[in-house]
């Protein structure tokens, strides 16, 4: 039951060509924001359209597909888990974000 505890699964199109960040020590991370679709009908029985946005990031091995092979507006399926940062930025005021650190990748539809 642990791996349940903190599992996002998601299937959405990349909002722009993931950014590549390359670290001191070679290893590199990808990041991009990630559109899910969700539609439903209201009480007056109007179809109603809704995005939601996520920021993701991409560690470790999986980088290099994404490097290679995903760009904006690309569909894809990814699972991974939720996490949660705060850092303070130029002008001394506390920033967060909630990010999903993936962990799987599933390219979907085709080029």
């Amino acid at each position: 039951m642990n791996t349940l505890r903190n599992k996002v699964q998601l299937i959405g199109r990349l909002g722009q060509d993931p950014e590549i960040i390359n670290f001191n020590d070679g290893n590199k991370m990808a990041k991009f924001s990630l559109a899910t679709d969700e539609s439903y009908k209201d009480n007056n029985g109007e179809k109603v359209e809704r995005t939601f946005w996520h920021n993701i990031v991409v560690k470790n091995g999986l980088v290099k597909v994404i490097e290679e092979y995903v760009t904006k507006g690309q569909e894809i399926a990814l699972e991974g888990k939720l996490s949660y940062r705060n850092w303070e930025d130029k002008e001394g005021n506390k920033r967060y974000t909630t990010e999903i650190v993936c962990n799987e990748l599933l390219m979907l539809g085709g080029k």
